[in-house]
């Protein structure tokens, strides 16, 4: 493709994401199979032109802004405002080499209007950051998150946020049950891979250079499975053990999952429940290729599915990687700052709430109960822990290095639950919290059953 043709196809890509109520990676996706004469390169190039300006979208929205775009009777920001802005700002682009990519040739972007003309002109000698620019533009942080996120990080808010501005990196976790982290990263090496040990996972493995990971024999043969470092340390601080019971509640994908069946070394059960029997189904392909069969699905109606209630008290852990604002995964999923594609802050907390109090019943005493999100939000994190634990009498909170499995390395967290930031950890944003459910004292099970009946049968009424 010639340079102004891949303009071209990064305005029409953002157009679409701008347009279609899906994350931005599905609708890239299905924009290049759609287009299959698209090379690799060029995609690469188009794509990377999109996510950057998704990570860059607060602060050229300022420009764009101060140069009397998006206000009323003002024109539209839209995909070719964008990308003239990033071009100038971003690229270091001078004025006349933008204008003659927008000259209405075969494949190439229409020619400017006056009033893109005007913009160009207003931007030229301009750098996309500005010392005006407020705290939350210069970190890209939405509105409805900025306030929460720079009370809980105070003086650190900027450098965190800012941290979330760059691609995240290509983390795979080895497979203890097809090999060691030694002979992973030799069948890499010899595959052309740059890869090295991650800093804090004992089973990590990261990626220096682009590769496509799925057509490598070592993934295809359950070697290597791609996981973020932080997705890895959370399964870790579940510490399953060979022989448990263990029931992944919100089990999606499977990512957390295979890693916990797999550091129980094929041995013991593995429940995995979702309330999207879709996605339960794909996993399966995934847990077939690992080689794990101590692992079972079940779908799930809702939080208190009937099945909950019949499985009360029968099991070691029980996982609740609970839905979330997904804050901690921006470096991933740029759009997700701007964009609301799901359920909001107000609908979320009463929903994780809920999860969590129907999963607790599935924990034993002596069990372990371990919540996590991808979130950085207080809100979704130790405050639902701290309510959980002042209506659960029966629940304590171990601290993350009690819970540590040995042979894992150190937790990476000093206080008593696990938080991990990118610019910390270099990792995605995550959050842990392991609770431990007392032996009950003889007469307090029967109090507590009938009130978690008289609970459910109000729920299923």
């Amino acid at each position: 493709m010639t340079p102004t043709a891949r303009l071209q196809a990064a305005i029409d890509l953002l157009a679409e994401v701008l347009a279609t109520p899906r994350p931005a990676d599905a609708v890239a996706s299905a924009f290049f199979r759609a287009r299959r004469y698209i090379g690799a390169k060029d995609r690469t190039d188009v794509a990377e032109k999109v996510y950057g300006i998704l990570r860059r979208w607060a602060r050229l929205h300022w420009w764009l802004n101060r140069a009397g775009y998006g206000g009323e009777g003002q024109p539209a920001v839209d995909a070719r405002a964008l990308l003239i802005a990033d071009e100038l700002l971003t690229r270091g682009r001078g004025a006349a080499s933008v204008a003659e990519h927008f000259n209405g040739g075969k494949f190439a972007p229409m020619p400017l209007e006056a009033h893109e003309r005007a913009l160009i002109q207003e931007l030229e000698t301009h750098t996309l950051d500005h010392p005006q620019q407020p705290d939350a533009v210069r970190a890209e942080v939405p509105d409805w998150a900025a306030d929460t996120l720079r009370q809980a990080l105070g003086d650190r808010f900027v450098p965190e946020m800012q941290a979330m501005l760059t691609a995240a990196p290509m983390d795979l976790r080895v497979n203890p049950v097809k090999g060691t982290r030694e002979q992973a990263l030799a069948a890499l090496a010899k595959a052309g891979v740059t890869a090295e040990p991650t800093r804090i996972s004992a089973l990590g493995i990261r990626v220096r250079n682009r590769f496509p990971i799925a057509t490598l024999k070592a993934f295809q043969d359950g070697l290597l499975e791609i996981q973020d470092e932080g997705s890895q340390l959370v399964a870790f601080a579940t510490n399953p053990q060979p022989g448990q019971q263990v029931v992944d509640f919100c089990a999606g994908a499977g990512g957390k999952t295979l890693a916990i069946a797999a550091m129980m070394a094929n041995k013991g059960r593995v429940v995995a429940c979702d309330v999207l029997d879709g996605r339960l189904k794909r996993a399966q392909e995934r847990f077939r290729r690992a080689g794990l069969h101590n692992i079972e699905t079940r779908p799930l109606k809702s939080a208190r599915d009937p099945w909950v209630k019949r499985h009360k008290g029968r099991f070691d852990r029980v996982v609740v990687d609970a839905p979330c604002s997904g804050t901690g995964t921006w470096r991933r999923n740029p759009d997700a700052r701007w964009r609301q594609l799901g359920p909001g802050l107000s609908e979320l907390l009463p929903l994780q709430a809920e999860i969590l109090d129907s999963a607790a019943r599935l924990v034993r005493p002596g069990g372990r109960l371990v919540y996590a999100t991808c979130s950085l939000l207080p809100e979704e994190n130790q405050n639902q822990v701290t309510a959980f634990l002042a209506s659960h009498p029966d629940f304590t909170l171990m601290p993350i290095q009690e819970a540590w499995p040995e042979g894992m390395g150190t937790p990476p967290s000093t206080g008593d639950m696990l938080s991990l930031s990118p610019a910390r950890h270099d990792t995605d944003g995550f959050f842990a919290a392991v609770m431990v459910r007392q032996e009950a004292a003889p007469g307090a099970a029967e109090g507590t059953e009938a009130a978690d009946e008289a609970v459910e049968d109000t729920a299923e009424a």
